[in-house]
């Protein structure tokens, strides 16, 4: 029976992609063969050294993001030779070329994969951001509106904000327009956010994950009133605190108390660029899988105390596997807070 348990775990899985977070962690689905450390180390190395060569044109694929315009022929066409150039170099690499500019609103957050294993380099070059409840959501402010977008390209709010862009007010000129990474939490009404990719028309897609986190935390501060809710701002705007990934501060973290509901813990390398798609240069764990897979007790605190299901795990990847369920139930969107989550967990 025990083999036949491993069998069945080893074969379930709810996503094409590697390490999706779509599905179970491997570690816990005790996956085997293809979800190797090394195999996700690798490719960690191979796309740092792609994206030192990729030449992307992201002040144009802002603008059109601002816009809503993606008519121009000749954008189009230097999109396809760029495209051509990037899948021929990454070929040469055995990789992925690593998700090629999407076109609309679909397709646009940079995801994660499962942290399944412990990168040597965590404590120099990797930022760990603790992520509340909530459904990841693209925001574009520009042309004195805010518009809010699901990782699947649906608009669902549109509304005026004090973000640069955002309402008629601080919208003097088309230049004026900025796209955040957020998670929203309905019940705070609060956009927390993640990453930034253009403010005020300047885009920072190929710009490394420290600098962006800098450079996002000073824009927001200078922009008043984005942190409470007004007439011109229904909407919280607030940033997320980045730590870094040393083993003393992730274990001062787990016995924080935070002002919101903690989903789990994103690891950013600090020399990744913002690239749209899943990517291993950004790892997800939920809290209480930080002291088993980085290898140290759990402190005491809610944040490591593990849930009940977390023990069931392998029951309801087989109750899963007996109902036929192949993906994520509702349409549940990455960072999406389950009451009673099901074995499809997290990003």
């Amino acid at each position: 029976m025990d083999s036949l348990t491993e069998a069945l775990a080893g074969s379930f899985t709810v996503s094409s992609q590697l390490n999706s977070t779509s599905a179970p962690h491997p570690r816990l689905a005790q996956y085997k063969g293809k979800y190797s450390s090394l195999e996700q180390s690798e490719r960690r190395r191979k796309l740092l050294e792609l994206q030192k060569a990729k030449r992307l044109d992201y002040i144009n694929h802002a603008r059109r993001l601002a816009e809503g315009d993606w008519t121009d022929r000749e954008l189009e066409k230097a999109d396809e030779e760029q495209e051509k150039h990037e899948e021929e170099e990454a070929e040469e690499m055995d990789v992925d070329p690593g998700k090629k500019l999407p076109r609309h609103y679909a397709n646009q957050l940079m995801l994660s994969e499962w942290l399944i294993e412990v990168p040597p380099d965590l404590a120099d070059l990797w930022l760990l951001v603790v992520c509340p409840t909530g459904k990841r959501s693209l925001i574009v402010a520009s042309r004195g509106s805010t518009a809010a977008y699901t990782k699947s390209g649906y608009c669902v709010n549109r509304f005026p904000s004090l973000l640069p862009g955002g309402n008629r007010h601080n919208s003097s000129t088309g230049k004026d327009y900025t796209i955040l990474d957020c998670i929203f939490n309905e019940a705070a009404r609060t956009y927390y956010v993640l990453d930034v990719m253009c403010w005020r028309g300047h885009p920072v897609y190929d710009c490394q994950t420290d600098f962006r986190f800098y450079w996002l935390e000073s824009k927001l501060q200078e922009q008043e009133g984005l942190g409470e809710i007004a007439k011109r701002n229904p909407f919280k705007f607030i940033g997320l605190q980045n730590f870094s990934s040393t083993l003393d501060s992730i274990q001062n973290v787990l016995v924080q108390n935070f002002p919101y509901q903690v989903d789990g813990f994103l690891f950013y390398h600090k020399h990744t660029h913002y690239t749209p798609g899943s990517t291993p240069l950004v790892g997800w764990l939920r809290p209480y899988m930080v002291p088993d897979i980085l290898g140290f007790p759990p402190p005491p605190g809610p944040l490591s105390k593990k849930p009940v299901y977390a023990n069931e795990q392998m029951k309801q990847i087989l109750e899963h596997k007996k109902g036929g369920k192949g993906a994520a139930e509702g349409g549940r969107y990455e960072l999406e807070h389950l009451s009673t989550p099901p074995p499809a967990e997290g990003v």
